[in-house]
């Protein structure tokens, strides 16, 4: 029977690229839905986020032919040329990803790796925590604070002014990714509608239309 269900059907999605979609879903969502609370599993979720970003980056190099960037990464004019043609209800099927899809891919990449290392640094800034503690910011030497007390500032208010400032780029980042992650949803349902096909299904199984 299992043959018989993948009959017209090609293997187009591997397993590191689908399980690395879905825990995207699950981290993003996990992590944007606790708002910190309770912190640990917000961390843990970014940490998932930012493994899996870096991951998928190596991936994008190394991996088979659909995981590639060189596979869908185009120009801006085609992109667009796909999208007038996608509601137009003309676009050309793509096995892979589509132009469209494939800037999503890299605008997402990009959006959820500066909002995880951005968390990491407001972590690092606000608590001495994580990966990038001691690296963010750091404790002045004995003698060595005089331009912060100059201007009227101690250690403590440098410490919170480098948090506030990480943690404003933490939250754009969080509501960009978030508006990309609506779009991606929006167009993969119309894609799907145009096609005839389940893509959300595809990046379950693996597999699409011949």
């Amino acid at each position: 029977m299992a043959e018989a269900a993948e009959q017209g059907t090609i293997r187009v999605w591997d397993p590191l690229i689908r399980i690395g979609h879905w825990v995207l879903v699950a981290g993003f969502a996990t992590a944007y839905l606790t708002e910190g609370e309770p912190e640990w599993l917000h961390t843990w979720a970014g940490y998932a986020i930012a493994i899996t970003v870096a991951l998928r980056g190596l991936w994008g190099f190394v991996g088979p032919r659909r995981a590639r960037f060189s596979d869908f990464v185009t120009g801006p004019g085609r992109v667009v040329a796909y999208l007038r043609d996608l509601l137009a209800g003309r676009a050309e099927r793509h096995l892979g990803h589509s132009p469209a899809g494939g800037a999503m891919t890299l605008a997402l990449l990009v959006t959820l790796a500066v909002t995880a290392v951005s968390g990491m640094g407001t972590l690092a800034a606000e608590e001495g925590r994580g990966p990038l503690a001691g690296l963010v910011v750091t404790a002045h030497p004995a003698g060595a604070a005089s331009s912060y007390e100059r201007e009227g500032y101690d250690e403590h208010e440098a410490h919170d002014e480098a948090g506030e400032a990480w943690e404003d780029i933490h939250e754009v980042a969080a509501n960009l990714s978030l508006v990309l992650i609506l779009l991606h949803v929006a167009g993969v349902g119309l894609a799907s509608y145009a096609h005839r096909e389940n893509l959300a299904s595809a990046m379950v199984t693996g597999r699409k239309k011949a």
